[in-house]
Formats: structure tokens, sequence, C-alpha cells
């Protein structure tokens, strides 16, 4: 049986980001250039690849939070799920050779760095996108092939792995306005991991459409000073970045949807660990917006147990995924010095 928790807690409160002395570029949050919601003609559009194999550390462990993934996506009935692993040497990786055609969307739950795919699979990736197959990007895929250009500009922005300026410019929300800032520096940070308001940015998009307009996460990673091209990019939500809690003092984008060629990319920068995988805003967004990578639509129904602005929801069913929570609920971070 599941079984869905509420934990009640205090909302923080935003604090006022000053601006910089460098002026920032500003766009619109749902530009012209806006991902098209009409359904897509693809024949298999709910067969659904997840890529794992893959992460920078044992900090982002794919192998507890894939079967966590495949149970978030299988239970909709929306979806048939297969998982393929790619080997982590480069040197294995001559016969890994997965088939992207077919499948309505590829979930990546895998950070690898650029040499790791040789240029025929980066081709056929780059192919399969293009031509109209949904993406979805979770948590660390975002950290990965920091030099892989195409891939950026699906990602929209990303983090770590050495990127800097070169990769594009800070992408936040400043004043109800997409904002970047170009000045030098690294890319990707995050405080400890503490639960955090998400704030709804583009209501009338079928992924967040009906959501609250601010509901709080459980503990989790908020992603910040994340860099990249920005282009065909649509922020739907973004998070505060508290200073108090080594963050950037900016609205920082959380859920982001992109256009590549015909194909749409989901992006949620949310799910560090099975703790956070099920948090029941981030098991409904995922649901949404793998449904609308996949087919243009969104058809799901928001759960009546989705968390408040004053409430974080968690399913135990998901979280009892983690061998470790025998011993309770995977606690978050301590504070840093």
């Amino acid at each position: 049986m599941r079984s869905t928790i509420f934990l009640l807690i205090a909302a923080a409160t935003c604090g006022v980001f000053a601006s910089s002395s460098i002026p920032a570029n500003r766009q619109s949050l749902n530009p012209q250039s806006s991902i098209s919601n009409q359904p897509s003609a693809i024949s298999h559009q709910r067969s659904v690849l997840i890529v794992d194999g893959e992460s920078a550390g044992p900090y982002h462990r794919w192998q507890l939070t894939t079967p966590v993934l495949k149970t978030i996506l299988a239970e909709t009935g929306l979806f048939s799920v297969e998982v393929v692993t790619a080997p982590a040497a480069a040197g294995e990786l001559a016969g890994f050779n997965p088939t992207f055609t077919g499948h309505g969307a590829v979930v990546l739950n895998y950070d690898a760095p650029d040499d790791r795919w040789p240029a025929a699979l980066k081709a056929a990736f780059e192919t399969y996108v293009r031509d109209g197959g949904g993406l979805v990007i979770v948590h660390a895929a975002d950290n990965a092939f920091a030099g892989w250009r195409a891939y950026n500009e699906m990602i929209g922005v990303g983090g770590w792995r050495n990127r800097n300026e070169n990769a594009g410019p800070h992408w936040f929300v400043k004043d109800g306005a997409l904002t970047s800032d170009p000045s030098p520096g690294p890319a990707g940070s995050h405080g400890t991991r503490l639960p955090f308001a998400v704030t709804v940015r583009d209501p009338n998009h079928p992924i967040v459409k009906g959501l609250p307009t601010t509901w709080m996460h459980q503990g989790d990673e908020l992603y910040a000073s994340l860099r990249g091209p920005g282009r065909n990019m649509t922020v739907l939500a973004t998070a505060h970045s508290d200073p108090a809690n080594h963050g950037t003092g900016r609205d920082e984008p959380q859920l982001i949807v992109v256009q590549y060629g015909r194909g749409r990319i989901f992006h949620t920068t949310l799910g560090h660990d099975v703790n956070a995988m099920s948090s029941v805003d981030f098991v409904t967004t995922l649901q949404r917006g793998v449904e609308w990578a996949a087919t243009g639509a969104v058809t799901q129904k928001v759960p009546v147990s989705f968390p408040t602005a004053t409430t974080v929801s968690y399913r135990a069913d998901l979280a009892a995924m983690d061998p470790a929570f025998k011993n309770g609920l995977n606690p978050l971070d301590p504070p840093r010095k």
C-alpha cells in the first residue's frame, strides 16, 4: 500500500538579490521560440529508455535512484520502461550502441565526461533528439558532457566538470524575467540539503499547469550558478538560493524545458538521491515531464497529496527503496562550518 507522509515546516522567506554592476541580458520567461505543446506523431511515443551507469562521484548513486525512476514512470501505466547501463570505462564503450529511435523519451540518470561516448554514438543521439525524440535530464545529468556543444544546447544550462564562462552565461530569474549574467566564473553550486520552496514561473505550461504557485520540496540539493547557451529555453519553476545556505541570492531555475530541432527536452535539477525523489512534487513533475517530452501533452491529474506552500509531502514506499531507510528517513546534511 502506498503511504504519503506530510511534514509541516516553515516556509523560507526569499531574500532580495542585489544586481551585479555588470549589465544583465534579459528575456521573457516564455520566449517567442517556446516549445510546441502539440502532441507529436512519434509512433512509439510511450516507450521510455533510462540511461545510467556513471557519475562523477559516489554521491550520485545511480544504482539506487534508477529503480526509483523506473517505478515512478511504470506506475502511471503510460510508459513501458527499459533501462540500459553504459560501461564506465571508455574502452568498453565500443560495443555500447543503444537504439534511441523508437523511444518516445530517453531519461538520462547519467553523468560522464566529454570523451566517454564515441563520435558515432553522440551523432546518433543528436539525430534522435533533433528529429523529434523526447529527452529528460535528471539532476546530475546536467553535469555531463561539458564540452559537447549539442548536448549543452539540449539541456539549456549545466554545471561542474570545469564549466565556466565559455559554456555560456549564468541564467536566473530577476523581477519576473529570465536574466543572463556573462561574468566569468565556474558553473554549478549548491548548499546543504534542506527543504526549499519551488515557485512556478510559467503556469500555463502543461507540465506545471494546475500545480500550486509555490510548494515545498523535500530536502534536496538546490542547484544554482548554472551556465549554458540557454537557447530556446523556458523556465517553468525556480527556487530562491538562500545566501544563509551558501546560496547565490538569486531565483535559480529548477524545472526547465528546451526545444532542440523538433525534440522536446524536460530538465529537472531536482532528485539528488532516493530521499529527494520520494518527494511527491518530484514524482509528479517527472511523470508529467516525461509524458510531455514524449507526446507534447499532459493527461495526468495533480495528486491530492501534492505539497503546499508550507508542507512537504513524500512517499514512504519510494523512500524505503533506499536500503538505509530501515534506520529512518535519510538524514539531511549537517550544517557547514
